[in-house]
């Protein structure tokens, strides 16, 4: 017979880490018996081995008790621990007078029900001999169940997370492009499974969700999966208005373009409400917003010498992705739209010269940087020309404008009489004086800010009007020749000396 020295005061300790404890529903059977043991006990779950560890507990109330017959169901042993020894069986274990001993038993993690019986022999101290029948007094067989369902089955814990089970966190800060993803917990994902996740930056039309968007630049995407458990994202985002989108899935899912009526990503973007955005916890992971169009209006202007003014559009620039609509207003109500797709050009509006006064180009009603101007005079454009012609008795000046110019006004003065003339491209207009005492005619072009002084010095001519005769020039025959010639070098003279004119005086002599 094995009596081993008990000790009650150590507790289980090598089931201690291992185990999370919980009291079950037990069943006595007593016997019809003056001696008795109580059976009770308490069930856990080890959680490294997933199975459920069941510590019974036999009471002896009265003498001390051998235990004859140790019958499980499960059939799987049950033991207890003694001080200096791992453990040792039940059956055959001496219970001191009022004592209670705790035996373990192991059973399947799926075990529903389990149940324990104990025989156990009560010796008379007073009696002895060979005899052990008839040392032993009452003999009994106590019954103990308990119900194992109630905290459900018990597994192993596990070693990883099924990709499908995961869950994770997350931030955003879609001004800036940037975010991370976290896989929760401590647990990697089992196996060689990976998680992508992506992040993606568009160009929008408009601060708010709109189409068309395409996307700019390359989206940042990466994985979680193996030793690798937190990921960190960073995309460029456009100057203009954008949108930019934290996405459950790789690249192959980035939508580009986003179309009206197309595809969207729905629940797929972190922090959504839906599946499978909903298993990631963090703020939401989208963002519209921008200061500025996602183009590149410009426009310049060209002057012509007849007024008119070409205005180029343009719609080509590092953020030009959408077709502008141009308005160029002229004066006295002129007006035309221009549209203009994206990296291309419009050299083919022209103002006529009525409506060139001030011009305005506006995008979306206002004024485009440097989108005003009003015309001018081009340096290259020819001027009008001055001729004249001089006798005793009259002065003649005649003012001739180029042809694709604009009609020019042209005041003539001499003496105390003035006369104007409008002098249309391609045309001339003769004003001719009478020959007085003044040896200065004044022709003025006030539009051009010109003047020109034309001295009356008719040849051959005596007394008054135009000085004395030079001497030594025959006044008929030969000298006309002479005045023919003259007057063709005044041609020329007078329009060398005009355009030299500008803003100044220039005396030549007829």
């Amino acid at each position: 017979m094995i009596r081993p020295k008990l000790s009650l005061r150590r507790p289980l300790a090598v089931l201690a880490a291992a185990l999370i404890g919980m009291t079950g529903a037990v069943a006595v059977a007593t016997p019809a018996s003056a001696h008795h043991n109580n059976i009770s006990a308490t069930v856990a779950c080890d959680q490294l081995s997933g199975e459920r560890v069941i510590t019974w507990k036999v009471e002896n109330r009265y003498r001390t008790a051998t235990v004859k017959g140790v019958k499980a169901n499960p059939n799987t042993p049950v033991t207890v621990a003694v001080e200096g020894t791992e453990s040792v069986p039940l059956q055959g274990f001496v219970i001191p007078q009022n004592s209670t001993i705790e035996a373990v038993q192991r059973v399947p993690g799926d075990t529903e029900r389990a149940e324990l019986k104990v025989a156990a022999a009560w010796y008379d101290k007073e009696r002895r001999g060979s005899d052990d029948r008839r040392m032993r007094v009452p003999t009994s067989e106590d019954t103990g169940t308990i119900d194992l369902t109630a905290d459900g089955t018990c597994a192993p814990a596990p070693k990883c997370v099924d990709a499908s089970d995961a869950k994770y966190s997350h931030t955003f800060d879609g001004p800036k492009g940037t975010a991370t993803v976290e896989l929760k917990g401590d647990l990697p994902l089992c196996g060689d499974a990976k998680q992508y996740f992506t992040l993606v930056s568009y160009f929008a039309p408009r601060p708010q969700f709109a189409t068309p968007q395409y996307v700019y630049g390359t989206p940042a995407s990466d994985y979680l999966g193996g030793a690798q458990t937190k990921i960190e994202l960073n995309v460029g985002v456009p100057e203009c208005h954008t949108q930019v989108d934290l996405i459950w899935g790789g690249v192959d899912e980035v939508i580009d373009p986003l179309v009206e009526n197309g595809k969207r990503y729905g629940d797929k973007k972190l922090g959504e409400k839906g599946a499978p955005g909903n298993r990631s916890s963090g703020p939401q992971g989208w963002y519209n917003g921008g200061s500025k169009n996602c183009t590149t209006p410009t426009s310049t202007f060209a002057s012509a010498c007849d007024g008119t003014v070409t205005v180029s559009l343009s719609n080509d620039g590092s953020i030009s992705k959408y077709a502008v609509e141009f308005e160029v207003r002229g004066a006295n109500g002129w007006s035309k739209k221009v549209t203009v797709e994206p990296g291309k050009a419009d050299n083919e509006t022209v103002v006529p010269a009525e409506n060139a006064g001030e011009i305005e180009v506006l995008v979306d009603g206002k004024v485009i940087e440097g989108g005003t101007y009003t015309w001018q005079r081009p340096e290259d454009c020819p001027l009008p020309t001055i001729t004249a012609d001089a006798t005793c008795e009259t002065f003649a000046l005649t003012a001739s404008n180029p042809e694709g110019g604009l009609p020019v006004k042209v005041e003539f003065t001499y003496g105390d009489k003035t006369e104007t003339r409008t002098v249309e491209p391609g045309k001339s207009e003769k004003v001719t004086f009478k020959a007085g005492d003044d040896e200065v005619a004044l022709v003025a072009l006030p539009e051009l800010d010109l003047e020109l002084e034309v001295v009356y010095a008719p040849e051959g001519c005596g007394g008054g009007g135009g000085g004395e005769e030079p001497p030594g020039l025959p006044v008929t025959g030969a000298a006309a020749g002479g005045i023919a010639a003259g007057a063709l070098a005044l041609l020329a003279v007078g329009a060398v000396l005009f355009v030299m004119a500008r803003r100044r005086r220039i005396h030549f002599t007829a």
